[in-house]
């Protein structure tokens, strides 16, 4: 595994205020965990931290931080976090995790899917359940990332994390039934049956008829007979009278 070297300078102020006056000098707040100082205060150019980033050795590659004014020749790190400003993108802060090259941990590392499954070709769609499998090693031995080759998947078929290989002294610490990829089918747009769309119509034709001879001042059946009833409650009234 390749390392790269930044400097830095211990942070003798802290405070939100401060941060603010740093990112204006294009410096970055950052601290360092771990390790025989325990926790550090620093702060880092942006320049170099972007030159860093550039070469890739953000993420899992080993760096040999240089503290200006430490007696401590250089420690050995790894980025814990990366806190960006979630609109510019802008690092605003940067964890730093003091490790030991002969001891083993526990480290996040990327899985990248190789080739195009047999089931996307189909109209299938790939699904990526975990981007990220965690894995125990010593530093010197973390892989930059997992290939998993897709091109054998069809429809309906899986890849597990006791399907992975890892290379030699790495182990993960997941559940080997854990799902990684999956080729899922096609969803299909639902689509109206003629028959149940012709009832639809069919429903709403009598609704329609109705209002149509309102309009033209017809009376409707039914209302004729709700009319034709008090007459004939007249006529019986009437002939009661009579009597």
């Amino acid at each position: 595994m390749g390392r790269a070297e930044l400097k830095a300078v211990k942070r003798e102020k802290l405070g939100k205020e401060y941060a603010k006056k740093l990112r204006k000098k294009e410096w970055i707040p950052a601290v360092i965990y771990g390790g025989k100082t325990g926790s550090m205060p620093l702060e880092i150019s942006l320049y170099d931290f972007k030159q860093l980033l550039r070469t890739g050795a953000g993420g899992n590659v080993i760096i040999d931080l240089k503290i200006e004014g430490d007696k401590t020749k250089a420690h050995t790190v790894l980025i814990k976090e990366l806190q960006q400003d979630p609109v510019t993108g802008a690092v605003q802060h940067v964890d730093f995790k003091a490790i030991s090259l002969t001891e083993k941990i526990r480290i996040k590392v990327p899985v990248q899917e190789k080739g195009e499954s047999v089931g996307v070709k189909e109209g299938g769609i790939l699904d990526h359940i975990h981007r990220e499998v965690e894995v125990e090693c010593l530093p010197t031995e973390i892989p930059p990332k997992i290939d998993v080759p897709v091109e054998h998947l069809k429809i309906g078929d899986s890849i597990f994390v006791k399907d992975l290989v890892f290379p030699e002294g790495v182990t993960c610490t997941m559940s080997p039934d854990d799902l990684i990829f999956t080729v899922l089918v096609p969803k299909k747009e639902e689509e109206v049956a003629p028959a149940a769309a012709a009832e639809g119509a069919a429903a709403e034709e009598p609704e329609l008829i109705r209002k149509k001879k309102a309009e033209e001042g017809e009376v409707p059946a039914g209302e004729e007979k709700e009319k034709a009833a008090p007459k004939e409650e007249k006529k019986e009234e009437k002939k009661e009278k009579k009597e």
